[in-house]
């Protein structure tokens, strides 16, 4: 109590009373307080910001691993879908490769089966023909129907070109096989050919109708390699032969320019009868003037006198005789032609 009255402290203003000591301390401890609170608040708020942000970074940064990882599984999933999708259709691809193959295999062998049949069918009917065009009025009889003549003739050179060309090129692939049905049925077919040139009237259709197939057999002839086989060979040059016989014949036969190099090198063949026929197509090219005329720079060359000239000391006496008698003719056109020269 102050003067007999109670101190009081708040007035109804709302001032309050302070010590002008206490005051001061007040005053002293907010400047200080004002001093020192803002370098110590700053550095732990700066931390503490420092701390904030990084929390939220690696808490933007786990949320988005998180989404990442979510899409990578999402597309794991899908590729193990397609794998799995992939994986069953290829298993269905090689079953149903595995079910072709053996179905191509029993197709192969059906197929196989069918041409041995035609084969031997072949084989058998063109033999009988071969037989029945061994008589000229067979001959004369085929010779009344032109045009399945003819086609069998196409049917034919066809034949024997695919024949040939189907061979390997080993030496060794091309011998011959006797019980080979295929090489019956060409040497079949090149027997009926040679038959029907035997007949006059037959070798005057193939003059005049059957280009192709006396094309044929010299550009096939030219394919075979020496000593493949001779037999068809023979039967060939026969058939060339006879064909020469006529004078239509030996017209068409000469302007091929296939014949002479032809003839040069089956000279050389391995097969004694091939070198035969050879001969004997070669003595009528030379026995005709005319043919003599248009092949004349491939007669004249000294190769082909040299070889036939080496085939007079055959061991076959008819390849020997062949041989001579095709040699005096090559030196008597020779002569002939150079006497015409020198009168012209």
């Amino acid at each position: 109590m102050l003067g007999g009255k109670p101190v009081n402290n708040a007035d109804k203003d709302g001032y309050v009373r302070v010590r002008k000591r206490e005051l001061d301390k007040l005053t002293t401890e907010v400047m200080q307080l004002r001093e020192f609170l803002p370098r110590v608040l700053n550095g732990e708020l700066m931390e503490m910001l420092t701390k904030a942000r990084a929390a939220q970074t690696m808490s933007a940064v786990k949320e988005q691993l998180t989404q990442e990882q979510e899409r990578l599984r999402q597309d794991c999933s899908h590729l193990q879908s397609r794998l799995e999708a992939s994986q069953a259709e290829c298993q269905k691809e090689r079953e149903e490769k595995l079910l072709f193959r053996e179905q191509l295999w029993q197709r192969g062998t059906e197929l196989q089966q069918q041409a041995d049949f035609c084969s031997s069918l072949g084989s058998a009917s063109c033999c009988m023909l071969w037989s029945c065009s061994a008589k000229e009025d067979i001959i004369t009889l085929w010779l009344s129907d032109h045009g399945k003549l003819q086609s069998f003739l196409g049917v034919a050179a066809q034949t024997l070109e695919s024949f040939v060309r189907s061979l390997d090129e080993d030496v060794k692939a091309q011998t011959e096989d006797p019980d080979s049905q295929e090489h019956s049925f060409v040497l079949a077919l090149a027997g009926t050919i040679t038959n029907i040139a035997a007949v006059t009237s037959g070798r005057d259709f193939l003059a005049n109708s059957a280009h192709v197939l006396l094309d044929t057999l010299i550009r096939l002839l030219e394919l075979m390699r020496p000593g493949a086989f001779p037999k068809l060979k023979v039967l060939m040059l026969m058939a060339l032969y006879n064909v020469s016989i006529s004078i239509k014949g030996l017209k068409y036969l000469m302007k091929n320019p296939g014949l002479p190099t032809v003839t040069l090198n089956l000279l050389n063949d391995r097969e004694w009868e091939v070198c035969l026929h050879s001969l004997r197509l070669l003595q009528s090219l030379v026995l005709e003037d005319e043919a003599l005329l248009v092949l004349g720079p491939a007669v004249e060359d000294p190769e082909l006198e040299a070889r036939v000239k080496k085939l007079t000391s055959s061991v076959q006496p008819c390849v020997r005789a062949a041989a001579q008698q095709t040699l005096e003719d090559l030196q008597a056109a020779f002569k002939n032609q150079k006497s015409k020269v020198s009168k012209f």
